[in-house]
């Protein structure tokens, strides 16, 4: 694909909240009702949370996401969401209709006061945890079936890395039909090569044309992975 449809592509791919909020996606659940996303803005009590909501109920929350969840469809009706945890990323597949509404004065600084980084009234339907401790390659997982409806899901997670020329992140290929995850550490993404932490990879895809990865990140632009999805081809738009 040319760049501007690279851009595109990476334009419409959710990122972590809050930076990415605008780009969660829209849902409709299967009893026809649609849900909207709300960002609450850089201050207040609801500062940095995002939260879903029935489209003519946008201020009675039903999901509420801290830092660093990524939500996503699961075909044909329901959502899911992934954050990084300690040591793993935790994967949750919810049913839109089923999420039972709750007040903002059971969010007010729960968050600040918490680890958690999901908050809802109602339990997701199944959940799962890949460790991001896994060596580079591909392994077996257990995948509950509410997530087979996918065929691939790409996450992105920090690495420990042994020195500053080793890798600092992860992509994982997630692959629920098969109950594979490859893991994929970034050779090119280094502390001596970047400022991490401050930068850092945000969200990757597919593209559909050439099958190779995708993504950006934050303060270093778009860029293209190698046929392996380990390493930079090219800048599709560096910052």
């Amino acid at each position: 694909m040319s760049s501007d449809k690279r851009l595109a592509l990476l334009e419409k791919t959710p990122g972590p909240s809050p930076w990415y909020w605008k780009t969660f996606p829209p849902l409709r659940g299967a009893s026809g009702q649609n849900f909207v996303w709300t960002y609450h803005g850089n201050e207040g009590e609801l500062a940095y949370l995002a939260t879903l909501g029935l489209e003519q109920e946008p201020s009675q929350p039903r999901l509420a996401l801290n830092t660093h969840c990524v939500p996503f469809l699961i075909p044909p009706e329901r959502l899911g969401v992934w954050c990084p945890e300690p040591g793993a990323l935790r994967v949750m597949c919810f049913d839109p209709d089923q999420l039972a509404g709750f007040s903002f004065a059971e969010i007010v600084g729960w968050f600040k006061n918490s680890s958690d980084k999901v908050y809802a009234a109602t339990a997701p339907l199944a959940e799962l945890e890949v460790s991001t401790r896994l060596a580079a390659g591909t392994h077996k997982i257990e995948v509950p079936e509410e997530f087979r409806s996918l065929d691939e899901l790409l996450l992105v997670s920090s690495r420990p890395a042994k020195n500053r020329d080793d890798a600092a992140c992860n992509l994982h290929v997630l692959y629920p039909q098969a109950g594979l995850v490859q893991i994929l550490p970034q050779r090119w993404f280094t502390a001596n090569q970047y400022d991490v932490g401050r930068q850092w990879i945000s969200r990757v895809a597919r593209d559909p044309a050439s099958h190779r990865l995708i993504g950006d990140g934050v303060r270093m632009g778009a860029f293209e992975l190698s046929e392996d999805g380990c390493d930079l081809a090219e800048w599709i738009e560096k910052i």
